[in-house]
């Protein structure tokens, strides 16, 4: 149970909870309407169905209004359920923040988004949801973010974070690997209002227990709050029948609950009972109350109750993460109510008709103002309250292009970006401070172990090192508030969600970070989903998959990645590179950096290797201006790495890793007598938007096609990686040449490196081959 609140300093607590009433009215009618004019309204040329869901709205509006129209600060942000989009939109357009034209544009082009949008709904909106236990878990990092930027760029501020989640999101594995982490048992800010309505888009949940919920958010440190009946059932435990009624109430199951909902006064009085001990005195109860009365207590849950709700957030304890399982019915108000396959029904219009009646409304003037009093009065007081002033935003840093020295020796990508970010330290302290490293738990196995022992771990307290003293200790674990590298559990969704968040807080509070998450690279693609959202949320960050393919060979197919070359040459918003050798790594690092924090910036994924490589082999031209120009086609794709004399019979299109095969594939050849050029591939999405450029479907710059792959020097192409082949196949379209990608098809096998390369037909040979059919050599 949960404390009354006192009366409210704004009015009476009744005068309070009636003003409310009517606002949360008025928001269940402008949630219905603005998606019954989506689908009947609005000129709809296709016929394709628009949807909407009414239901899902409803069973939020009390829960919203009370949130908005009492609860929150300024300094507050909310992340909204996906379906509950247009009860929000409701809410802002009461608060002043949004037009009511803007309210007939849900799912049209341009308009206001299927679901909360950061970056493209007009309104304001804290959080984009939309896959399912993303937006749930995303309050949590976001709240993690706001710490590190206060402790070391003051002006993010106080307020709660709160993840308003119905309760099949809870399915999703995401929130659990959130709310177990360790580092968010600290987390008081985070409250998470979960919507317990027991439905999921097909049917009733027949074995939600929100007992062993709570149970399950107990163990991870969560306060819980469960709100489970209103203020009138509450009232009828207490008569005689009461408790019978409440024992009948808490051991029925869901579907004979939810169909209770979709019964007659006179079916109630049947079926409310049951036919156990409960019978008799329930009966008796029954027998007490009118039909209206009856219909209203069976619906009666703490969820809808608005008092209930604000002794509820009276109640929570800011000391740690609150919960608060509040039990709803889907539909609550609408004719839909409860019904199991209500997710995305649509009121007739004899329904919506009757619900305007009802909540005092007009279907002919939808958008029409609530009428002057205590509601409208309210409604423009809190706008004020909530009104945040602009975000004043910093420019990050300038991140440094080069640092001028050339690595020697035999070196890995992955060693070369461990050596970047100390690098970074010394020759641009200012951009390396706003820098921050995230890792699941795999700092040390991806060459993190000289950062981190420079900058620290970071915790809200300083923690004891108790191995500091011990003389074989490498690694150096210092936890203090200052520290610049995140430490997460193994959970690689709550490494990109953090990272996400990390990446957004230039435009939320206007202090950019550099943030960088490591991870292995066959791990990218369990991470992709959440680090996509983040991406579309206007999160920026660097993503680090290393080490990565076939080229770790003795892991074996489960830690052999092959799709994440092509992913990240199709991820919106995101520039992808693989550099071969350190230089080309450290250059790709400092660009990737230079994107971040800014309006007009990106992400970006680097996929590295462990495979030593002769540094050597990368031939960095020593005059400036040559390596300049050679830094700059790294950066922006691809630059000639070996230019056979005279007219090339074959061109080998190389990246990362398997530039040597090339190498040593172009030698071979040219014993043979085939003269092949040696294309080193840094980046294959600028390399694709390049080619859409040059036939006018981007317009990205085209330069760097004409210097890596000139037109005089066109010729047949072998393409090789290590991953998927088609990643490189589209550069066969730069001239319209024929082309054979090499690259990995299928599940990787351990072994020795050359053995594996043989395996998968990315080896020397197989390239010699290839290039050898492509010329119709004997």
């Amino acid at each position: 149970m949960v404390p009354d609140t006192t009366t409210s300093p704004r009015t009476g607590r009744q005068e309070l909870l009636t003003a409310l009433g009517e606002i949360e009215q008025r928001v269940l009618w402008l949630s219905a309407a603005t998606i019954d004019h989506a689908n009947r309204v609005r000129p709809n040329p296709t016929g394709l169905k628009v949807g909407g869901h009414q239901a899902s709205c409803a069973s939020m509006v009390s829960i919203m209004t009370t949130l908005w129209f009492h609860e929150l600060t300024a300094d507050d942000r909310v992340s909204v359920k996906p379906h509950a989009s247009p009860a929000l939109h409701a809410v802002n357009h009461l608060l002043g923040e949004l037009p009511a034209e803007a309210l007939t544009t849900l799912r049209s082009f341009g308009g206001l988004q299927s679901y909360p949008s950061r970056t493209k709904d007009p309104d304001p909106v804290d959080y984009s949801t939309g896959s399912v236990g993303i937006g749930a878990t995303a309050p949590i990092w976001g709240a993690l973010a706001r710490r590190y930027v206060e402790g070391r760029f003051p002006g993010a501020g106080t307020g709660r974070q709160y993840a308003l989640l119905g309760d099949a999101e809870l399915d999703e594995g995401a929130c659990w690997e959130a709310v177990q982490d360790p580092m968010v048992a600290g987390l008081g800010e985070v409250v998470w209002i979960v919507d317990l309505n027991r439905q999921s888009l097909d049917r009733v949940v027949p074995a939600l227990s929100a007992e062993r919920l709570a149970g399950m958010f107990e163990a991870a440190g969560w306060q819980v709050l469960t709100l489970k009946y209103g203020e009138q059932l509450t009232e009828l435990f207490s008569r005689p029948g009461g408790e019978a009624l409440r024992t009948r109430l808490d051991t029925m199951g869901n579907p004979e609950y939810q169909r209770l909902l979709r019964c007659t006064p006179a079916e109630l009085r049947d079926r409310l009972p049951g036919t156990g001990s409960t019978r008799e005195p329930l009966e008796r109860l029954v027998a007490t109350l009118d039909d209206d009365a009856l219909h209203s207590a069976v619906r009666n849950l703490g969820g809808h109750d608005l008092g209930a709700l604000l002794d509820a957030y009276a109640a929570i304890d800011d000391t740690r993460p609150t919960v608060i399982l509040a039990y709803t019915v889907k539909g609550r108000g609408l004719h839909s109510e409860g019904h199991p396959q209500n997710h995305s029904s649509l009121l007739t219009r004899d329904q919506f008709a009757d619900l305007a009646t009802r909540t005092g409304a007009d279907p002919d003037a939808p958008w029409r103002p609530l009428p002057d009093g205590a509601a409208a009065r309210l409604c423009a007081e809190r706008a004020e309250e909530l009104r945040r002033p602009p975000v004043g935003r910093i420019a990050p840093p300038p991140v440094p292009t080069d640092f001028g020295r050339t690595p020697g020796g035999t070196g890995t990508t992955q060693q070369a970006f461990g050596r970047a970010l100390l690098d970074l330290s010394r020759s641009a302290p200012e951009a390396a401070a706003r820098v921050v490293t995230v890792s699941p738990d795999v700092s040390s196995s991806t060459n993190l172990g000289g950062w981190l022992n420079k900058v620290g771990v970071w915790s809200p307290t300083e923690r004891v090192d108790w191995f500091a003293d011990d003389a074989e200790t490498i690694l150096h674990w210092r936890e203090n508030p200052t520290g610049q590298h995140v430490e997460l559990g193994i959970a690689e969704t709550n490494l990109v969600g953090l990272l996400g968040e990390l990446g957004a807080t230039w435009s939320r509070w206007g202090q950019p970070l550099l943030p960088i998450g490591i991870m292995y690279d066959p791990f990218v693609n369990r991470a992709l989903e959440p680090w996509q959202f983040g991406i579309y949320a206007g999160g920026q960050s660097l993503l680090v998959g290393t080490p990565s393919g076939v080229t770790l060979p003795p892991e074996g197919g489960a830690h052999q990645s092959i799709t994440t070359p092509s992913l990240g040459l199709e991820q919106p918003g995101c520039t992808t590179w693989e550099p071969a050798f350190a230089q080309d790594a450290e250059w790709c690092v400092l660009a990737a950096l230079s994107l971040l924090g800014r309006p007009d910036g990106g992400s970006a994924y680097l996929r590295l290797s462990t495979r030593p490589v002769d540094q050597s082999l990368a031939a960095v031209p020593a005059d400036p201006a040559a390596r300049e120009r050679r830094r700059r086609q790294a950066v922006a794709g691809a630059y000639g790495l070996r230019r056979a004399e005279g007219t090339p019979d074959v061109t080998l299109a190389a990246m990362g890793a398997m530039v040597p095969e090339a190498l040593a594939a172009a030698d071979r050849l040219a014993s043979l007598g085939v003269a092949a050029d040696v294309v080193c591939v840094t980046s294959p999405g600028l390399l694709f938007r390049a080619t859409q450029a040059r036939r006018g479907l981007d317009d990205a710059p085209q330069w760097v096609l004409d210097q890596a792959f000139p037109a005089d020097r066109a010729a047949p192409l072998v393409t090789l990686l290590d991953g998927h082949p088609h990643t490189l196949a589209f550069l066969g379209t730069v001239h319209n040449t024929p082309v054979t990608p090499l690259g990995v098809t299928h599940f990787g096998q351990s072994g020795a490196l050359d053995e594996v390369y043989r395996h998968h037909g990315i080896d020397t040979e197989s390239v010699v081959r290839a290039a050898l059919d492509l010329t119709h050599r004997p």
